[in-house]
């Protein structure tokens, strides 16, 4: 195990607190949201946009904390889906090569890695169509394994049924992210191979069984100005809204169909996430893949716009994400702390002791089929 990475601690700010009538009036949930009022949004003028968005991430959060995740690749590549951006369609002509179900125990070890290093949230991404029934107690071990941590779990593993859902959750999973991706108008140009109502199924599934949601998109893959506002409709107008919202700019891949689309202008995206933020007030932000085309300063605009959530760690599944020591060193600058969740050390190293010892001798530490 390599040395840990002490995670930074900023002494505590005191964040204005505003009177209950604007609290009331800013802090609102509302899943009725027109694209009239939020492109009015998108055209307010960017320090009004700023202010706005700044406004609300403080009546709802510490504007001086972050959570922090952790996504480790759990399957990579050799996907059947045909999404245009991504580097693991098989459709795809890119160089990632087909990897197997990690083993539970790797992914045990790279969990108690990013725990070290500060993470709260461990997430495990396997790029699937949707889990396989033979897949289903590895992942479901892997699941206990990392809870055992004390950290929260969250996975990505394509669409799921009722069934699936009902037992991950039964597993103690939190989170399952499932991205809109774009809007539904866009959707049909960037994926043909599921729907855009398949995946809100998904997303009824896992509230159904009762985990947290996890979804936002992907903005950067040619889309109009609309579509950036339509996304944002469909996931604030899901009741209740996703508790985090990743919004991830896109990586351009070799050997994907958008490989040498426009970029999108570095301005336009901090106003999704100030947009996402005042659309979203209670839910986590959560500036996700693209940071590391992004210099500090971007980043710290968009925190400034209501983002409170990164990835930790040199890799987001198979695209670039900025050195964990990186992120140290930005937080430091800016005096902004990782945000922690209450976890009884003693009581978590001896479970996971206990669990380690009773699956030394289980066939779920080793790799599952393809």
């Amino acid at each position: 195990m390599s040395e840990a990475v002490s995670t930074l601690k900023v002494a505590p700010q005191v964040t204005p607190q505003l009177s209950p009538q604007t609290q009331s009036l800013n802090s609102i949930v509302r899943h009725n949201w027109n694209l009239k009022e939020v492109n009015a949004l998108f055209a307010m003028p960017f320090s009004d946009l700023m202010f706005k968005a700044q406004t609300i991430h403080r009546e709802n959060f510490n504007p001086n904390e972050v959570q922090v995740s952790t996504l480790l690749s759990i399957k990579t590549g050799a996907c059947p889906e045909d999404c245009k951006y991504c580097s693991q369609s098989a459709r795809n002509k890119t160089d990632l090569e087909k990897e197997s179900l990690l083993a539970v125990e790797k992914v045990l070890e790279a969990a108690q890695k990013a725990k070290e290093m500060g993470s709260t949230r461990f997430c495990m991404g396997a790029a699937w169509r949707n889990p396989k029934e033979r897949d289903m107690p590895y992942v479901l071990e892997m699941v206990k394994s990392v809870k055992a941590l004390g950290m929260e779990t969250c996975m990505t593993l394509g669409m799921l049924s009722v069934e699936q859902a009902d037992r991950l959750n039964d597993a103690g999973l939190d989170y399952y992210n499932h991205n809109l991706d774009t809007s539904p108008e866009h959707y049909n140009q960037i994926i043909t191979t599921r729907t855009f109502q398949d995946r809100l199924d998904t997303l009824g599934n896992v509230r159904s069984a009762g985990m947290k949601v996890c979804s936002g998109g992907i903005v950067g893959l040619g889309e109009k100005a609309n579509d950036r506002a339509s996304l944002l409709i469909q996931l604030a107008n899901l009741s209740p809204q996703p508790e985090s919202v990743p919004i991830n700019m896109l990586v351009k891949v070799e050997g994907t169909p958008l490989e040498n689309v426009d970029d999108l202008d570095s301005f336009d995206f901090i106003r999704c996430i100030a947009v996402a933020r005042i659309m979203m007030p209670k839910s986590h932000v959560r500036l996700s893949a693209g940071r590391t085309a992004m210099n500090e300063q971007m980043q710290a605009m968009c925190f400034l716009a209501g983002a409170n959530s990164i990835f930790y760690g040199c890799k987001l599944l198979t695209a670039e994400n900025p050195e964990t020591n990186q992120d140290i060193a930005l937080f430091e600058k800016l005096g902004i702390n990782t945000e922690t969740i209450v976890d009884d050390s003693a009581a978590s190293d001896k479970i996971l002791n206990t669990a380690i010892v009773d699956q030394q001798n289980s066939d779920l530490f080793y790799n599952a089929s393809v």
